[in-house]
């Protein structure tokens, strides 16, 4: 009779340790959560409602407006627009350029948004109030410092010639052009009145909630792998020269992190940014720098356990020379520690992230960061409407760090050795 072979027969440590991760059910679920926030955060722009760069599309009459809002807008072309890439690239990187100048409008009825007489653009403000403008002038954005623009505008009040349904103007940074009149209203009503749903509201700028947190997804995911990055770097170099060489060397690294462990790791962070100056970058660097202590104490005390080994005896009599004894044979045996305590503490350096751009001292706006949106929003909480620009970014942090951390604690029960 055939002797039934175990489950773990024939499988590697990887393999195995995988298997037991797949069966932490809430390992797996913060597992899939913190993968669509990374594909939120890749795709952002080409996902969020408001694809301007930094979700910065800013109306200011619709401040503080709440969930579900819905708003017609007419979209006029700024005097000078800016340059807009069209590589998909440079989209996906920093969105699109901001073209318009949002109106807020209120529609006649459903049939009738707007009303047209001639060459004059009848709308009703977000007021109430009704409004005139120029077809021509506010869709077509000539050129009014050109010598035959400023001759129609002496002759005609106008900034282009009307005859006959034909316009005749001059536009930024061009010679003569001409359209027909029934064919711009065409357009204008195609191209530049729009409907938008803030399903989320908007703050106190007007701008999208919801768009500027999905991209804030990107500024937190960014910071904590960053800093996690720059923590294990330094963390692994010194704990592994400190438990490798001890001595002298030991002594001094050991009294570096203890001076280091005594500072509050958010103080530390400030102390950084001051120093590196306000910014994106410096950010990763201020935190990375202020989570390394742990890691160096770990990687010591687990190269302390396996430096008299006898393959670590091999290696020298071998000749192997330290760094890659250390690099090829004691560090991949101690890695699993490690990345529980990096798991860790890319929860730890988002909540950092969020704390520092909270007091003003981190991401600088208008750059989208769910600390900056609380910290815009939680004065609201208590003394006036707009609740919602504190909750909703400060539940899309707890979410985040509730799934780094069950990742971590299914990492940890997953590569420890004792667990069947």
């Amino acid at each position: 009779m055939a002797r039934s072979k175990p489950i773990s027969e024939g499988l590697s440590p990887g393999d195995l340790a995988k298997k037991r991760f797949l069966k932490n059910k809430l390992a797996v679920v913060g597992l899939i959560f913190l993968g669509i926030c990374t594909l939120v955060g890749i795709f952002g722009y080409a996902i969020s409602p408001d694809s301007t760069q930094g979700g910065n599309f800013q109306i200011l009459e619709l401040a503080k407006h709440p969930p579900g809002t819905r708003v017609h807008l007419l979209l006029r072309p700024k005097a000078i627009p800016p340059q807009e890439s069209r590589n998909i690239f440079a989209f996906l990187a920093s969105g699109k350029p901001d073209l318009y100048d949002p109106v807020p409008f209120i529609p006649f009825s459903k049939e009738e948004l707007v009303r047209f007489r001639g060459d004059t653009l009848i709308y009703q403000t977000w007021a109430g109030l009704t409004s005139t403008a120029l077809l021509p002038d506010f869709a077509l954005n000539p050129d009014k410092t050109a010598d035959q623009t400023l001759a129609w505008q002496s002759t005609e009040k106008k900034p282009y010639h009307l005859e006959k349904g034909k316009i005749s103007y001059i536009g930024l940074g061009q010679g003569p052009l001409e359209t027909d009149l029934e064919t711009l209203k065409k357009d204008f009503l195609k191209h530049q009145v729009d409907t938008r749903t803030f399903w989320l509201g908007t703050d106190g700028y007007g701008r999208d909630v919801l768009s500027r947190l999905i991209l804030g997804t990107r500024v937190s995911l960014s910071v904590g792998l960053l800093a996690v990055l720059i923590s294990l770097f330094v963390g692994i170099s010194l704990g592994a020269m400190a438990g490798f060489f001890r001595g002298w060397l030991d002594q001094v690294i050991m009294w570096f992190v203890s001076v280091v462990w005594s500072i509050p790791t958010l103080l530390l962070a400030i102390s950084i940014t001051f120093a590196f100056e306000k910014g994106f970058w410096q950010v990763f660097v201020a935190i990375g720098l202020s989570m390394w202590v742990e890691v160096a104490r770990i990687v010591r005390g687990q190269i302390f356990s396996i430096r008299e080994m006898q393959y670590i005896e091999a290696t020298k009599s071998l000749g192997f020379g330290a760094f890659r004894t250390i690099t090829r044979h004691i560090l991949p045996n101690i890695m699993s520690p490690v990345i529980i305590v990096a798991a860790a503490n890319f929860a730890s350096a988002i909540l950092i992230e969020a704390g520092l751009s909270f007091l003003g001292v981190g991401v600088q706006p208008p750059v989208p960061s769910w600390g900056t949106m609380i910290r815009e929003g939680y004065t609201y909480i208590i003394f006036e409407s707009g609740k919602w620009l504190a909750i909703f970014p400060g539940l899309a942090i707890v979410l985040v760090v509730i799934s780094l951390n069950l990742v971590g604690f299914g990492l940890r029960d997953a590569l420890d050795p004792k667990m069947k």
